[in-house]
Parts: structure tokens; sequence; C-alpha cells
């Protein structure tokens, strides 16, 4: 039977249910303007009714208020998330591809490769016409020192911004372990609360939402959040969560536990790339802080930096800073030494086969065979012209190496070995190594024509493009030369220690010393007594710059070496930028979906505040009714 009471009580639900309304409308309006609030709403539910035992059955018992909840869906931060690091990749390219954009122009303010060009090529005309002219052969040389400047600044910005980038890795790296220790922090309090108190912590989930989002946008991020369960009664949820974070395959967050990440920088011996600059960043998984450098490279947790599942503005700086094209060093081992702890590699790769465009590091580094990590120390190129096969054989470095040594069964195996990673972007060490082909191609070519001709004692021609050693400052008498076809039945070999071309690279280009030194050592003919106005030799350099049988690069002559470089720029530069406009825009549409569910809006919150006001007034009424009718009956009614 329903107490006397009831009405009253049931009205006090529903002043309850009221207030809760007014304050949860007041707590949205206030924070409008709040970025990731979620808006709240109030859920109720009708109170269990009582049985009355008469013939009108049961009487509703008034409306129990269960829960002040976001309202969120996850099927639009999902999709947030997914774009978002598609974004940041995006606007990470689009920024450094305008960067070196900027560095190749050649305009009326930037004097680029083509003005130097043209300029050194006019002088090559005029040195035609007073072809023993020593003054002449001096601005010359001067033109020929301007396009070695113009290279060396190239290959230093570009260095530079190399620099920059592996810094900027750093940065997010950082970034991460920061968020996810805030993530775990929040993920304990979260549960602290939910558990204890039976409330949802919204205030808390919407600070987790927003980190996400943060996070989402350095690295490709997936997350779950499943219930606790009691062990000891699996029908029974706990009340509390278990919220995982993961990037890149692996567990970065689970629940209050939480990895951090290191950047450990690669030594001199440990490079990928030729012109890498030195102390790029390898990320790995923390450990305790006794681990060594060493320790990280022997047996740490590597994070897999050029999976496609990295993402976000993590993945674009490492395209940027690592994209090599898709050319990296491949090949079979054919051939093991145990004893002197070497390999000969098999190469069949068209940019293997030719040393101009070699892009193997010259003071050793890493090579993967197999399963297994070694240090090499030195190698060596070896081309049989008549066969077609390119091999290239290793030294190992026994001191790095230690305890890691190869052995007999590599050979019979015909294990793959490789150096670096397939990266299929054009980032800076595309670039630095189309650089340094143009340069080797062009100075040997240029070179050999000299050497062709005489000077006036007699004597042979000269190179008057060189390479300087980064260490000594010794000048490259490029005694070895190399071409990639030569007379049939050739074996070529060449060292890397040798003075090839390959040691020639766009930052060390310079004019040779002797001849800054003394003009009338450029050679200007081939027949010592054709007479001082004989200018064979000028005009075959000045063949050189059109003429795609004396040397062609990417299938075009000489001077067309910025447009195939600008082809290249301009396409990245505009592909990342579409991308980058595009993601943004469906930045913006998503954003605008998840703010139509879990937005704030201030004509809704008036509407919801009248409505809620009416709901409380017309509670209060009914008590007052109520407490008329009480009175009426207890204080009025009697005998």
């Amino acid at each position: 039977m329903s107490s006397t009471f009831l009405g009253l009580n049931t009205s006090y639900t529903g002043l309850q249910a009221a207030n809760a309304a007014l304050n949860t409308t007041a707590n949205n309006i206030a924070n409008v303007e709040t970025e990731g609030y979620s808006r709240q709403k109030v859920t109720t539910q009708a109170a269990d009714s009582i049985r009355a035992f008469t013939t009108y059955g049961c009487v509703g018992a008034g409306v129990e208020t269960l829960a002040i909840e976001r309202i969120r869906d996850q099927f639009y931060d999902e999709k947030y998330w997914d774009n978002n690091q598609k974004l940041g990749e995006y606007e990470v390219k689009d920024y450094y591809m305008a960067c070196i954009e900027e560095y190749y122009s050649d305009d009326d303010t930037i004097e680029g490769f083509t003005t130097i060009f043209e300029d050194f090529y006019s002088m090559m005309q005029e040195l035609a016409k007073n072809a023993d002219d020593a003054t002449v052969k001096q601005q010359a040389i001067g033109y020929a020192g301007n396009l070695c400047a113009y290279f060396n600044d190239m290959y230093t910005n570009l260095q530079k911004l190399q620099e920059d980038i592996n810094q900027e890795i750093k940065i997010n790296v950082d970034r991460i372990n920061s968020l996810s220790q805030e993530i775990a922090s929040l993920n304990k309090q979260i549960n602290v609360i939910e558990m204890n108190s039976g409330v949802i912590a919204n205030e808390l989930r919407d600070q987790r939402d927003l980190m996400i989002d943060e996070l989402s946008e350095i690295v490709d991020v997936n997350v779950s959040e499943t219930d606790i369960i009691d062990t000891n009664d699996p029908s029974r949820k706990t009340g509390g969560t278990r919220y995982r974070v993961e990037i890149c395959g692996q567990t970065l967050v689970d629940g209050s536990d939480f990895k951090t990440m290191t950047c450990i920088p690669r030594d001199t011996d440990e490079s990928t790339n030729l012109s890498d600059v030195t102390g790029m960043y390898d990320v790995y998984f923390k450990m305790d802080d006794t681990w060594t450098v060493a320790d990280y490279r022997n047996k740490g947790d590597m994070l897999n930096m050029y999976s496609a599942s990295v993402g976000g503005k993590l993945s674009g700086l490492v395209q940027m800073r690592d994209g090599n094209n898709g050319e990296y060093f491949n090949g079979t081992v054919t051939s093991v030494d145990v004893e002197a702890q070497s390999f000969t590699v098999s190469v069949d790769s068209e940019y293997l086969l030719d040393l101009n465009k070699s892009n193997l590091p010259a003071d050793g580094g890493i090579i993967n065979v197999g399963n297994n990590q070694f240090y090499y120390e030195s190698w060596s190129f070896e081309m049989n012209e008549d066969t077609g096969e390119c091999t290239y054989t290793f030294q190992l470095d026994k001191e790095e190496n230690g305890t890691n040594t190869i052995n007999q069964t590599a050979a019979t195996k015909l294990q793959e070995a490789t150096i670096g990673a397939e990266i299929k972007y054009q980032g800076i060490p595309y670039y630095l190594n189309q650089m340094n082909e143009w340069v080797r191609t062009f100075a040997r070519e240029f070179n050999t024509i000299l050497q062709g001709g005489v000077l006036n004692d007699g004597s042979q021609g000269q190179n008057l493009f060189v390479g300087t050693d980064p260490v000594s400052g010794k000048e490259y008498d490029f005694g070895v030369s190399y071409k990639p076809t030569g007379t049939a039945g050739n074996v070529i070999t060449v060292d890397v220690a040798d003075d090839s071309y390959y040691r020639l690279n766009a930052g060390n280009l310079k004019i040779a010393h002797e001849i800054n030194l003394d003009p009338n050592k450029l050679a200007t003919r081939s027949d010592q007594y054709s007479g001082v106005d004989d200018n064979d030799i000028v005009l075959e350099l000045i063949d050189l710059k059109t003429n795609k049988e004396k040397m062609t690069f990417r299938g075009c002559a000489a001077d067309q070496y910025l447009v195939c470089m600008l082809s290249d720029v301009a396409m990245n530069g505009e592909r990342a930028n579409n991308f980058t406009e595009s993601y943004r825009v469906l930045k913006s549409s998503i954003s605008n979906q998840r703010l139509n569910i879990s937005g704030v809006d201030n004509d809704e919150e008036a509407v919801n505040l009248t409505k809620f006001q009416q709901q409380y007034n017309m509670a209060s009424k009914m008590i007052q009714v109520l407490s008329e009718v009480y009175d009426r009956l207890i204080l009025q009614t009697g005998v």
C-alpha cells in the first residue's frame, strides 16, 4: 500500500531531477567556448512503481536521476583521429617541400643553378675567342668557382634542413612521452572516481580525449576501452575500465601503465646514406636509465619509423629526413670469407651499377644480412663489363662486431643483404644524392676533356674540378675513374678509399688549387704546336653543356639539371599542398559533425533552460499543493 506522503516524495524526485538538469545546463553554457568540452545531459528514468493492492494497480513513485553523461560519438572521434594523422603528415611535407623549392629558386632576386651555369658558359664562349688570354682564363675559373659555391651552399642548406627535421623528430617524440604519461595519469584518476563513487568523470574524460586529439596529429593512434570485470563474479562489472592506446602496432598506454621512448643518435659508422648529417635519431622504447647506446643497439625495442602504420607528423618528418625514393642498398650474399670476416654481395638495381649514383656511406656503416646486423668498416666495388655482373665486397669491423661474426652458412643460404631501408619518398637524401650524381658526372666529363689537352710547356692538361678530404683537406686526384660502359671484358674494381669520383660530392666540390694560382694551367688546346689561337678543348667543353652523348643526367643534357630537379620538387610540393588542403577541409567537416553531436549550442541550451525551469517550478508547485493538503489533513481535520 502506498504511503500517505508518497505524493510529496514523488514531487521531491521531480524537483531533484529538474535541479540537476538546470545545473547541467548552467555547466554547458559556462563551457560553450571550452576546447574539448562535450555537452552533458542528465539521464533519468521513471522510478519503480509501488503496488497499491487496489483496483487501479500500481502507483508511480516519481523519477530517478541516473547519471550526468557526455554526449559523445566514438565513430566521429575515430574519423577525426584518422584524418588528423594524415593532415599532420602532409602539413610537415608541405612546409619542408616549400623550403626545398625556395632553395632551388632561380629568378631576378636569387641567382640559382641556371643563371650561374649560363654565366659560366658565357665566359667559356669568351675563352673560346681568347683561348690563350690569362685574364679571360682567370675569369672563366672564377665563374667555375661560383658553380662550386652554388653546390656547396645547396649541400649545406639541405643538410641543415635535415638537422632541423631531425631535431623536430625528437621534439615530437618528447611530446608523445608527455602525452602518454598524462593519459595514464588520467586513466587512474577516472577509474578511482568511477569505481568509488559510481559517477562518470566527464571532465577528465574530455581532457583525455583532447590529448588523444593532439596525439593523433603526431602519430596514428588506435584506442580501445573495455570494462573491468570482477574475476570472482564474471557477471559483475566493477565500474572501472581498461583504456589502451596503441601506436605503430605497439601498446603505448595500458590503463595506468605507460611507455616512453628515447632518441638514440647514430654514430659516424651507423649512417645509412653518404651525405647524412651526424647524429640522426633512431627511436627506441625506453628501458631503465642504466642502458647505454650499445645496449639499445644490441637488444633494444626499436620503433619502426618506416612502417606505413606510423602516420602523423612523425611519419612526414621521417620521410623528409630519410626519404631515398626507394633507392637503398640491397642484394644477395654470394660468397663469404669467414677468416677475413668479409662477404660479397651481388646487386642488379640500376642505381647500384653506377658508382656515380652511389649513396653508400664512406666511413662504414651497418649492413643487415638475414636476421643479423654487422658493422662494416670498408667496401669495394667490382663491375665485369663483359657479363654485366656487379658486386660489392664488405669488410666487417671485427672490433665493433665483437662475438657477432659471420659463418659459412651465410653464403649457402643466399641471404638478402641490405643497408638502410626502402623509403619510397623523395626526401633530403634523394635531393642530396641527385646533386652528387650530377656533380660527379659533370666534373668527370669536364676533367676528362681537360686531361686530353696540353699546356704551353707540353705537359698534360689538369683537372679543374676537384674534391677535398673533409679531415686532411687534401685534394683528390681522381686517379681512379669509373664509367658504366667501356671496353668489353674489362673488370673494374674501385675501393671506397680510392681517389675515385665517388669521393666527390656537392659539399666538397672545389676548383683545383694549382689552377686557381696559375690560370695558364687550364688547357685550351690538344696540340702544343697548333698555335695560341687553337681552342679545340674549349669547344669540346662548350659542347659538353648540351651534348647528351658526352654527358647525360636522367636522360637530359648537363644544362637541364635544374629542370629535372624542379620537376621533382614541384610535383612533391604540389602533391603535399593538395593533400594538406583536402585533409584540412575534411577536418573541418568532421569537426562540425562532432560539434553537432557533442558541442554546446547556446540556442538549444536557452530552450533547455526554459524547459527545466518550468519543470522545476511545476515540481515546486506540486510540493506547495501537497503541503496545503497535508496541512488540512493533519491540522484541520479531527474529531
